[in-house]
């Protein structure tokens, strides 16, 4: 999805939550080391995340991402401990930068093959999943339907 394709949403499509938890250096360790928080927001990993019961699949403005795998709710499990320890801090950082600031989500209107909501989240107005690709949690992909999936488990 190129930023010039990227749809634009009625106000209670577009959720915004504000952290003000920085008048509490304790609620603020709690709320890093969960990766469930306000809002009913749980992180699953670097590109999954639940709002309440729906399950949103994170992806870029400039197109799919994928982060390495933690095994969960019927997905494909991680191939080996570097992946799974690679998808922990993927989702350690998607906890820290949610919890830092505003965050919004834009729903692009499909659905991936996990049943997920496809979506744009920014956090303080920049796109989560540039973010990510950026910091080496996440990578691009290309052609998410075909098994071209990114090896997490190179060193």
């Amino acid at each position: 999805m190129s930023a010039s394709r990227k749809s634009t949403f009625s106000p209670s499509h577009r959720l915004r939550f504000r952290a003000g938890f920085g008048k509490s250096l304790t609620l603020a360790a709690a709320l890093l080391a969960s990766p469930a928080f306000a809002a009913d927001l749980y992180v699953v990993d670097g590109d999954t995340i639940y709002l309440g019961r729906e399950k949103i699949r994170v992806t870029s403005e400039t197109g799919p991402i994928d982060a390495p795998e933690i095994h969960a709710d019927g997905f494909a499990p991680a191939k080996c401990a570097r992946e799974i320890e690679r998808a922990k801090a993927a989702r350690r950082r998607v906890v820290e930068l949610m919890a830092s600031g505003d965050w919004s989500i834009d729903r692009l209107g499909g659905r991936d093959s996990h049943n997920r909501s496809l979506a744009v989240v920014y956090v303080e107005g920049e796109d989560l999943a540039a973010i990510l690709v950026r910091e080496g949690h996440a990578r691009p992909w290309p052609r998410p339907f075909k098994k071209n999936k990114p090896d997490w488990c190179a060193p």
